[in-house]
């Protein structure tokens, strides 16, 4: 039998073996090969000395992993002789490469556009735009990259965008939600940067973090046609109740023009291919495989949870109370579920802090409380290393800790009612700190049950 240290342990060695196979510097590695003179990127074949410039652009949380690799893999007189690249990132994931320049386009943890984003994005169309068809242009796209990619449709500004990502995130909004109105309000997004793009072939390197992988909502779709019109974005601005002061009035009065029009697009370029190349399920799968290793049977729930926070997290928890009680679980269980839950966010004065994991976790231990947690861990953190607007991917609850809130009397409920699950996990100890992990790939919850 296992006990509490080793089951802590374990879940958070589980965690991180998801959190390894989805690294972005090891998936692009993976899909290019240089031999000599021949280049082979997700099956597309090159002959190097052919090639004009190779211009690597994108933006993500894992653009600065997937730009490094990139350099590695084209090599070193490739790269002095051919490639220039930008790749927006967020400021605590810069560093220096050779050819391709990393840009802080937010600060850490706030996932909203602004003026510096709006600076890069510009750089990039002109890079792009700039092309011609003797060129590759290779774009590195990952989560985040809505927020990092903001180039506003004129008159709208930097700050409308920021007014109206605020909102739908504070409603509630879904990322499909989210992204069909940022898209009609950009011209980066939904395809708009391989519309600009002059370069003889486009090759986009995907790592999802939107459930079922669709092309037009990762990163809001810079390189995929757009499946949504402006009467969608507007729909869901009505959906929400959008209303000055909250969204500028120059929003949805843009919106609203645009719908009324019949402008159509031209037809989509042909000389673009989008390749993902690593997602929530490739995660599943090697926590499933490091789970196994450790002697735990292994029941995956997939990818696609994508409930509310409190309700996900007490589903979970009701899971593994069953598993422990019932007389046919002989061996540890580990629970696996991937996907990326909404919070919905208490309308409140007071002082607050948290994320969706910690919140899950918050949740999950609250219906817990009065049967215990004996021989179950619960752990839930973002792959980025990312949790809302807080420095914890996460947090992870089991006995111990309960222990502890009950010796000190502390309610939960308070902090769940106002979403301050961050305050209670650091007076605990159990917020899950990671730093930036360079990839993201929505959020993976290890659950055990100890036999």
């Amino acid at each position: 039998m296992k006990d509490a240290q080793q089951l802590r342990e374990d879940a958070r060695l589980i965690w991180q073996a998801g959190v390894d196979a989805v690294r972005s510097e090891r998936l692009v590695r993976d899909v290019i090969e240089r031999n000599g003179d021949k280049l082979t990127i997700c099956g597309h074949s090159f002959q190097i000395p052919a090639l004009g410039q190779i211009a690597v652009v994108g933006a993500g949380k894992a653009g600065a992993g997937m730009a490094a690799a990139v350099e590695e893999a084209l090599g070193e007189d490739v790269v002095e002789e051919k490639v220039r690249g930008w790749v927006n990132v967020p400021e605590d994931c810069l560093r220096s490469l050779v050819k391709i320049r990393l840009y802080a386009a937010r600060p850490a943890g706030v996932n909203e556009p602004t003026a510096d984003g709006v600076s890069g994005s510009e750089h990039i169309l002109k890079m792009v735009g700039e092309l011609t068809t003797q060129d590759l242009c290779l774009v590195l796209i990952s989560g985040g990259g809505s927020a990092l990619l903001p180039s506003p449709k004129p008159p709208l500004t930097p700050e409308d965008k920021q007014a109206v990502t605020r909102f739908l995130m504070s409603s509630s909004a879904t990322i499909n939600e989210l992204n069909a109105v940022r898209k009609r309000l950009s011209r980066i997004k939904g395809g708009g940067l391989a519309r600009t793009s002059k370069a003889g072939r486009l090759i986009a390197l995907i790592i999802s973090d939107v459930v079922r992988d669709p092309l037009d909502v990762i990163a809001s779709g810079p390189t995929y046609p757009d499946s949504t019109s402006d009467a969608d974005a507007l729909a869901v601005l009505t959906k929400f109740s959008a209303a000055p002061p909250d969204v500028p009035q120059r929003v949805i009065d843009f919106l609203e023009d645009a719908a009324q029009r019949s402008d159509r697009e031209p037809p989509f370029p042909e000389n673009v291919s989008n390749h993902i190349i690593g997602n929530n399920a490739t995660a599943l799968t090697a926590s499933a495989t490091g789970a196994e290793q450790r002697g735990y049977q292994v029941i995956s729930l997939g990818s696609e949870n994508c409930g509310e926070a409190n309700a996900e997290g007490r589903a979970l928890a009701e899971r593994c109370r069953a598993l422990r009680d019932s007389p046919q679980t002989e061996r540890p269980v580990c629970l696996l579920s991937g996907g990326e839950p909404i919070v919905n966010l208490a309308k409140t004065e007071k002082p607050r802090k948290g994320g969706r994991n910690q919140q899950l976790v918050l949740a999950g231990l609250e219906e817990l409380k009065d049967d215990g947690m004996d021989r179950i861990v619960l752990l839930s953190g973002g792959t980025d290393g990312e949790d809302g607007p807080t420095d914890a991917a996460g947090a992870w609850a089991d006995a111990e800790l309960l222990q502890t809130v009950l010796k000190q009397n502390i309610d939960m409920r308070p902090y769940l009612e106002v979403n301050d699950s961050y305050s209670f996990f650091e007076r605990l100890g159990g917020l899950l700190k990671t730093g930036p992990t360079h990839t993201n790939v929505m959020d993976l919850r290890v659950a055990l049950v100890g036999g």
